[in-house]
């Protein structure tokens, strides 16, 4: 749980484009984890998860930024 509120606190000081970046290169990591993990099992799946959970928690700050304005 803790990790999620560093998480956070490093999205504050993020600005519109850098956020889109960082949504963009993991969303590409994310796939790339899928596919290796289709072609044979991952030593941890649960990266899987937590990348999927940082991705929405990027568009989550991004979306409460358009909603501000």
């Amino acid at each position: 749980m803790a990790k999620h509120i560093e998480f956070n606190k490093t999205l504050k000081d993020l600005n519109e484009g850098d956020l889109a970046a960082r949504i963009k290169e993991d969303e590409i990591r994310l796939k790339k984890l899928e596919f290796a993990h289709a072609i044979s099992p991952l030593e941890n799946p649960m990266s899987i998860r937590s990348l999927r959970k940082d991705v929405a928690r990027l568009k989550t700050e991004v979306r409460k930024r358009e909603l501000a304005k």
